[in-house]
């Protein structure tokens, strides 16, 4: 994992460039996928390419940038629903935010499936809480009885990031098509009475 390093605050010009990086690399990615030309997020931050990699050295570091909040979010998603949902509706829910978020940028999935087995990754800690909480749901899910034992972390997510690739992987956007896929991987995840 990463060590916290002190830092000094970011010049207002710096401060700006780091967003507008920030907020171009949002569209390229959504548009052309993680892979996109980085001189492309320059150039439409409309900073030279040097600026770009003195706020992130590597591709993982802005995609980590980029991707970090919704991590946050979905972590926080998951507590508040451990404490409000059914343990089951909980992780359905859960389950639908991240495979939908997974989708956004296309070859994210394939990216986070390979972060998560590499600690040295600048994408692992923001992945590290997410899998954690989600992690949580399912056993907690389980304790309930409503989902099979034998499924574990590591099955969930595959199966999870496995739709979202399948789904980003169409040539015409089919709305219907996650809800269907994720219906059927949580019919195969409950409980047989």
């Amino acid at each position: 994992m990463r060590e916290a390093v002190m830092t000094r605050p970011m010049r207002a010009d710096a401060r700006r460039n780091y967003e507008r990086l920030l907020a171009q690399a949002r569209v390229v990615f959504a548009e052309h996928g993680i892979d996109a030309s980085l001189e492309e997020v320059a150039r439409r931050a409309e900073v030279g390419i040097g600026t770009l990699y003195r706020h992130f050295p590597t591709r993982d570091a802005l995609v980590e940038a980029v991707v970090r909040d919704r991590y946050d979010d979905l972590t926080a998603r998951a507590r508040a629903l451990r404490d409000t949902a059914a343990a089951r509706d909980a992780l359905v829910t859960w389950l639908r935010l991240m495979i939908e978020g997974a989708g956004t940028f296309r070859g994210m999935s394939a990216t986070l499936m390979s972060t998560l087995a590499d600690e040295t990754s600048e994408l692992y800690a923001s992945c590290h809480a997410m899998r954690a909480a989600g992690t949580d749901l399912l056993t907690r899910a389980q304790a309930a009885g409503e989902v099979r034992p034998d499924i574990d972390t590591d099955a969930l997510f595959t199966l999870a990031h496995g739709i979202a690739w399948a789904h980003e992987q169409r040539a015409v956007a089919d709305p219907e098509r996650l809800p269907r896929l994720l219906d059927v991987v949580v019919f195969g995840l409950a409980t047989r009475t």
